[in-house]
């Protein structure tokens, strides 16, 4: 796929990679790694996730099917509408703990021939693919100190490969995050709960407008902030 690099403007002192401006976000930068010859691509996401819509997005670019497993909601949230509005396919699971969607997930896959993505976009090709976008996003740039969203963890990971002397900041959103030698913050919302404290540029509510209350009281002057979707 053929992307702008990402855009970086300055907001309050801060320097932010602006990759709300693009459809899907940066993960859909890096996940074309993740496909090959399948036709059809699944993804079993929280109702609040954004990797839904990234992967909606990108397989919309690359010509292939998508179908997200989500918990069924009286009324579907905005980002799995953006998803099944940029090509997916949504199934939506009675019942819907994460554990009972990977499930359905996993046997729609046995049976279709779909490949299931990693949840979190998981895998050391993706992670490494993230690293080097960062590192050449940021290469123009002497990072001392940068912050990111936690929910896995893979954006922060592929942050601390790309940039190794760079202090690192991740804000918990959900469930632990496996980082390495990032800092974590917990942000104080629940995860299903929007950004109390928004920042002043489009931010995905439940995951980085989190980022910004800490950037507020603890970035280094000139600090960066990886914003990875609207």
């Amino acid at each position: 796929m053929n992307l702008e690099k990402p855009i970086i403007m300055e907001h309050h002192g801060v320097m932010v990679v602006r990759d709300d401006l693009i459809e899907g976000g940066t993960k859909v930068r890096a996940l074309p790694v993740l496909f090959g010859e399948e036709s059809e691509y699944a993804y079993a996401s929280p109702v609040y996730g954004y990797a839904q819509v990234a992967l909606a997005y990108c397989a919309k670019r690359l010509g292939k099917y998508s179908i997200i497993f989500c918990a069924r909601r009286g009324t579907p949230h905005a980002r799995t509408l953006e998803a099944y509005n940029a090509g997916a396919n949504v199934f939506q699971v009675d019942h819907g703990y994460m554990s009972v969607v990977k499930a359905r997930a996993r046997e729609y896959c046995a049976v279709s021939g779909a490949k299931l993505l990693p949840f979190g976009l998981d895998d050391p090709r993706f992670i490494l693919e993230l690293s080097n976008i960062v590192a050449d996003a940021l290469s123009p740039y002497n990072v001392g100190q940068i912050w990111c969203a936690a929910g896995s963890g893979v954006l922060a990971r592929s942050i601390e490969m790309a940039l190794p002397d760079a202090d690192v900041n991740a804000v918990r959103v959900g469930a632990a995050p496996t980082v390495g030698r990032s800092k974590v913050w917990v942000a104080p919302e629940k995860f299903e709960q929007d950004a109390r404290d928004k920042p002043p540029f489009n931010s995905c509510s439940n995951y980085d407008a989190k980022v910004w209350q800490f950037i507020k009281r603890h970035a280094q002057p000139g600090a960066f902030f990886w914003n990875v979707a609207a």
